[in-house]
C-alpha cells in the first residue's frame, strides 16, 4: 500500500536534484486493477468515501484549521464540499460518456469512446488542502484513473488524515491503497511530477508564478496540465444595488478565510453617488468582525498562515500608502500570538495603481470610484487574472451584458467580433452575490493568468480522460468518407 511514501523509497533515480526523473514502480498494477471496473462501480467506491468523510467532518475540520489557520466551521465547510463532489461524482458515473454520431457512409457507426487518461498527480495549495484534491479526485477515480496527490508541505496531517481514510475505502473493496497515493515534501517533489512522463495530467492549485513554471515543464514533455492558480477578483456596485445583499456580501468576500481564497475580493468598484455611504457602512462592519482563535465557534476571523503572508500584508500597505491610498480600517499587525493582521480597506487609488493590479493573499480591499457601466467592465477586465467577478445591480440589461449574452445593439455587427468581451472575462461571472462561495455543479476555474482549467462540475470530467473517435464498418462493402473512390 502506497500511502503517505517518502519518494525516493518508491524507485526515484537519484539525479536532478535527487527526484525529477520520477518512476513509481507500483504504480501499473494499481492503475489496471482499477480501470477496467466498470464506471457505476467505481462510482460506488467514490460513494463509500464520501461516507467515510462524513463520519470524520468534524475532526477533519479541526486538522484544517489547525493547519491552515482558517476557522473551525470553515474547516468542516471544506470537508463537506468533498463530500458533496463525492455525491455528484456518483451520479456522474452513470452519465459520463460520448455520442454515436451520424456517419455518412452505409452500415458504419460513429462512436465517440472516453477513456481514463491514467496516472493524475494533484498539486494542492495550503488555502484549501482538502476540497481542491476532493474536486480532483472523485472525479478523476470515477473517471478510472489512479491519482498521486503532494498537499502543501504545511497542510502534510490532513493530507495523511484523508488519504488513510480513502486507503482504507479501497482496501475494503480488495483494492490497491495505491490508488490514491500522496507524496510529501516542497518543490522538489513538484518538479518531479511536474517532469514524470508517466504523470498523463497534474493539477495545479497555486500561484501564478510557480504555476507558469509547472505549465513549461508539463508543455516540455507534451504532457497534461490542469491550472488553478490567481484571482484579483472584483465586485462592482451600482447605485441601484440593494446596500442590503453589498455590504455582507463586500465583508464575507474580501474577509473570510482572511483574505486567503483565490475567489477573494480584492477590488471593490463602487458608483460615485453611492462611494462614501458604501465605505462608511462596510467600515462599521469591519469594527464588528470577531477575531480570534479559529476553534472558537464564536470567530468569523483567523490568522494569516505564515509570517511570510504577515510581510506581504505590511509591504502591501506601505505600498498602497506610497501610490496614494488612504487606510480607511485596519493596516496593521495584531498585538497578539499568531500571525494576526488587521482586516483592511484602502480608498484613494487609481484603478490601475500598481498594487491593485498586484494580487496579495492577505484581508486587503482597494475600493474605487466610477462613473459609466462601460468603463468598470473594463476595468474589472484589466488584470492579468480572470478567476472571480460580481456585480450588484437591479438592471436586467446590464445582468446580460455583464454575462456577455447580449452585446450592446447599437455596436456594429464587425465590433461584435474584433473587441475584448462586452462583460467579464472572468470564468466565474456573478451578480448579487460574493466573489467567493462557488457550488460544486459548475465548472470552477478561469481565465488569462488564472490558467484555464476547470474543476469539480459541468463537464470538466472530459479533462481527466482522453477521447477516441472510432469508426466501425458492419457492412461488406467499404465505401471511403468524402465520396472519394481508390480504384
Amino acid at each position: 500500500m502506497l500511502n503517505a511514501i517518502h519518494i525516493k523509497e518508491k524507485g526515484l533515480a537519484v539525479e536532478n536534484q535527487k527526484v525529477n526523473n520520477g518512476i513509481f514502480k507500483s504504480s501499473g498494477i494499481s492503475l489496471l486493477s482499477y480501470e477496467y471496473i466498470p464506471a457505476p462501480k467505481r462510482g460506488e467506491i467514490v460513494r463509500q468515501i464520501g461516507d467515510a468523510l462524513r463520519q470524520k467532518i468534524k475532526v477533519l475540520g479541526s486538522l484544517v484549521s489547525l493547519e491552515m489557520g482558517k476557522i473551525f466551521v470553515e474547516g468542516v465547510g471544506e470537508v463537506q464540499e468533498y463530500v458533496d463532489v463525492c455525491d455528484y461524482a456518483v451520479g456522474l458515473s452513470r452519465m459520463i460518456g460520448g455520442p454515436i454520431l451520424p456517419s455518412e457512409r452505409p452500415g458504419h457507426a460513429l462512436i465517440e469512446q472516453w477513456n481514463p487518461v491514467g496516472l493524475v498527480g494533484v498539486i494542492t495549495a495550503f488555502n484549501f488542502p482538502v476540497a481542491v484534491y476532493g474536486w480532483n479526485s472523485a472525479i478523476a477515480m470515477i473517471c478510472g484513473n489512479a491519482c498521486l496527490w503532494k498537499g502543501a508541505p504545511t497542510t502534510s496531517l490532513v493530507s495523511v488524515a484523508v488519504t488513510k481514510i480513502i486507503a482504507k475505502v479501497l482496501e475494503d473493496n480488495k483494492l490497491p491503497g495505491a490508488i490514491c497515493s500522496l507524496v510529501c515534501g516542497g518543490a522538489d517533489i513538484g518538479t518531479a511530477m511536474a517532469r514524470d512522463e508517466r504523470m498523463d495530467l497534474l493539477s495545479f492549485t497555486g500561484s501564478t508564478k510557480v504555476g507558469k513554471q509547472v505549465a513549461l515543464m508539463v508543455q516540455e514533455r507534451f504532457g497534461r496540465s490542469l491550472l488553478e492558480l490567481g484571482g484579483n477578483n472584483a465586485i462592482i456596485v451600482f447605485e441601484d444595488a440593494d446596500l442590503n445583499l453589498v455590504i455582507p456580501s463586500a465583508l464575507f468576500a474580501a474577509v473570510g478565510t482572511a483574505g486567503q481564497r483565490c475567489t477573494t475580493a480584492r477590488r471593490l468598484f463602487l458608483h460615485e453617488s453611492i462611494h462614501d455611504e458604501v465605505v462608511a457602512k462596510l467600515a462599521k462592519a469591519y469594527a464588528q468582525v470577531r477575531i480570534g482563535d479559529p476553534w472558537d465557534s464564536d470567530t468569523l476571523y483567523g490568522p494569516l498562515h505564515t509570517k511570510e503572508a504577515v510581510k506581504m500584508f505590511l509591504d502591501a500597505v506601505e505600498q498602497a500608502k506610497q501610490q496614494g491610498g488612504s487606510v480607511v480600517c485596519g493596516g496593521k499587525v495584531i498585538n497578539r500570538p499568531g500571525n494576526y493582521v488587521e482586516p483592511t480597506i484602502v480608498t484613494g487609488l487609481p484603478h490601475d495603481a500598481p498594487i491593485v493590479h498586484t494580487e496579495t493573499f492577505a484581508p486587503i480591499l482597494y475600493v474605487l470610484k466610477f462613473k459609466e457601466e462601460e468603463e468598470v467592465f473594463a476595468w474589472n477586465n484589466e488584470v492579468k487574472q480572470g478567476l472571480s467577478s460580481s456585480i450588484f445591480t437591479k438592471d436586467l440589461g446590464r445582468i446580460f451584458r455583464w454575462e456577455g449574452t447580449f452585446p450592446d445593439p447599437k455596436e456594429e455587427l464587425y465590433l461584435i467580433f474584433v473587441c475584448r468581451p462586452k462583460g467579464s472575462d472572468c470564468g466565474i461571472v456573478n451578480v448579487n452575490i460574493p466573489t467567493s462561495g462557488a457550488e460544486i455543479g459548475g465548472a470552477f476555474g478561469g481565465e488569462k493568468h488564472t490558467g484555464g482549467g476547470r474543476e469539480s462540475g459541468s463537464d470538466s470530467w472530459k479533462l481527466y480522460m482522453r477521447r477516441s473517435t472510432c469508426t466501425i464498418n458492419y457492412s461488406k462493402d467499404l465505401p471511403l468518407a468524402q465520396g472519394i473512390k481508390f480504384q
